[in-house]
């Protein structure tokens, strides 16, 4: 006999603006938002359909500094790689950055 069990809807909180950045003439938006009592930090594109990452998850236990510094970083290296970070090769980069 199979059980037919309902998974409890999650408990989303307020998504909320972050950052915002630009590369290659695309607008991103990174948000912050707690899902179920977790901290989930993502970056999406802003008003355009695209791909979506998450950054980062369980910010809760490291505090609000822990966030803002890694907001701060990924925007940085945003700039420094003119990509999203997520989406973008370190290993690539590295070796583009040697050849040149």
């Amino acid at each position: 006999m199979s059980q037919n069990t309902l998974s409890p809807a999650p408990i989303l909180g307020e998504r909320v603006e972050l950052a915002r950045y630009t590369v290659s003439g695309a607008e991103r938006i990174v948000y912050g938002q707690r899902i179920n009592g977790v901290v989930r930090v993502t970056d999406r594109p802003a008003g355009q359909p695209g791909r979506s990452y998450l950054i980062e998850r369980g910010l809760e236990r490291d505090g609000y500094e822990a966030l803002k510094a890694l907001v701060a970083d990924y925007t940085s290296q945003a700039e420094q790689l003119d990509g999203i970070p997520m989406a973008v090769s370190l290993v690539r980069h590295t070796i583009e950055q040697e050849t040149t």
